[in-house]
């Protein structure tokens, strides 16, 4: 590693599997201390374990008012500030038109959006001049995709945060961009609502959409994600980067 981090305090929400605790041990491997937050203690204490040195678990629902506030404020007594945050926590399950629920929807928007949100805003006041801010989008808003439309909107959302906030915060030179994941599996999928069998018929059927011809890793993501958390993208503002093996520009 070069220590791209070297000195920095960084948060990673959604940080127990996946896209996010990959992203967490490369932040620990490029020198910084890590915060990340997860809902299931369990998971959350397996995930610092595995990290094994300068990473914090804080028990945490992004949707949960009083838990972000709990959260920075750990991360106040702790670090007292935060250079990078990486706004991961998400999810969603596949639900067509017709069928979609106001709890299935309030569930969606709640953790992908409100809680996307309140996690940048109330961390603001932890945040020195020339912060990164990096916001966890997808595909799915730009490639159409059945009974996957909630979740699709609410990472369109998650895309136009990142344009606007770069205005907002234009002032203190903090950078918010976006990261698009193509087909990366992940202990997400689980969730998505399908047996095994489905859920490898969906992952195969992609596959044979993206141009590189397979889905993605947690690490591939990561490392993009490093980039824009790094001094390496320091004229990079406001952008989405897509890493999807070249899926979503076809």
């Amino acid at each position: 590693m070069n220590n791209k981090l070297e000195g920095k305090v960084a948060l990673v929400t959604g940080g127990t599997s996946g896209i996010g605790l990959a992203t967490a041990k490369r932040f620990v491997a490029e020198g910084a201390y890590v915060f990340i937050t997860g809902r299931r203690q369990p998971e959350l204490d397996a995930a610092v374990k595995e990290i094994g040195e300068n990473v914090i678990g804080v028990q945490s629902d992004a949707s949960n008012m009083a838990d972000l506030d709990r959260l920075f404020a750990t991360i106040q007594q702790q670090k007292g500030h935060l250079d990078v945050i990486f706004a991961n926590a998400g999810g969603g399950g596949i639900v067509p038109l017709g069928s979609i629920t106001e709890e299935h929807f309030d569930k969606t928007f709640n953790t992908n959006v409100k809680g996307l949100l309140f996690t940048v805003q109330k961390a603001l006041p932890l945040l020195p001049k020339g912060a990164s801010i990096i916001l966890n989008a997808s595909t799915a808003s730009t490639v159409g995709t059945p009974a996957f439309s909630v979740y699709s909107a609410t990472k369109a959302a998650v895309r136009s945060f990142a344009r606007n906030w770069i205005l907002d915060l234009k002032d203190r030179q903090i950078r918010v961009n976006a990261i698009s994941p193509g087909v990366v599996p992940t202990p997400a999928y689980d969730h998505l609502g399908l047996s095994d069998e489905q859920l490898q018929d969906f992952v195969n059927s992609q596959a044979v959409t993206i141009p590189l011809g397979r889905v993605g890793t947690p690490d591939e993501i990561a490392k993009a994600v490093v980039f824009l958390a790094s001094d390496d993208s320091s004229f990079v503002n406001g952008i989405e980067l897509f890493v999807d093996g070249g899926m979503a520009q076809i």
